[in-house]
């Protein structure tokens, strides 16, 4: 288990990104209160090609899955899955406090809490996974990548309700 804000100096990079990737998961889906929100280390019940099973998170929150690059969120009966890059060039995105949006640390890309694209080398908002409820657990199918723009009934509809 992981709480935001615990890298210090010492974590490596990959701890570094998750942390990062894990607020932005955390902002886009529960808004600029999402900080209090529980962000938990997790691991796919199993892996079937580009399929990835999950139990249903039991409580609102967001669970990292680092081995497949997954950010599962969960906000009353809703969950979403996420990818943990910036849709221009896999980079981890920041969370910018001040600015009250996200930003590429590799060429400034700038998006809203909700991840629309503002600003910057991007050309597109943040992506989202397809994902299915089966019985009483999430697929999530990493291969099937929706964007706002392109796909955005795709976009849209990539929730589970419980």
């Amino acid at each position: 288990m992981s709480s935001l804000g615990s890298c210090t100096g010492a974590c490596g990079r990959r701890d570094f990104l998750q942390q990062g990737a894990a607020l932005l998961a955390l902002t886009l889906f529960f808004g600029r209160d999402a900080a209090a929100m529980p962000v938990r280390m997790g691991a796919a019940l199993r892996r079937d090609g580009a399929t990835v099973t999950y139990p249903i998170p039991a409580a609102d929150g967001v669970t990292i899955d680092r081995d497949q690059d997954v950010i599962l969120a969960r906000s009353g009966n809703r969950v979403i899955a996420f990818s943990l890059i910036c849709p221009h060039q896999n980079t981890a995105l920041r969370w910018q406090e001040k600015a009250g949006e996200f930003q590429c640390p590799k060429h400034k890309s700038r998006y809203r809490t909700d991840g629309t694209f503002i600003a910057g080398r991007a050309t597109r908002a943040m992506d989202r996974f397809a994902i299915t409820r089966a019985g009483e657990t999430v697929v999530v199918d990493v291969d099937r990548v929706f964007e706002a723009d392109a796909q955005a009934a795709d976009w849209a509809a990539a929730v589970v309700t419980l």
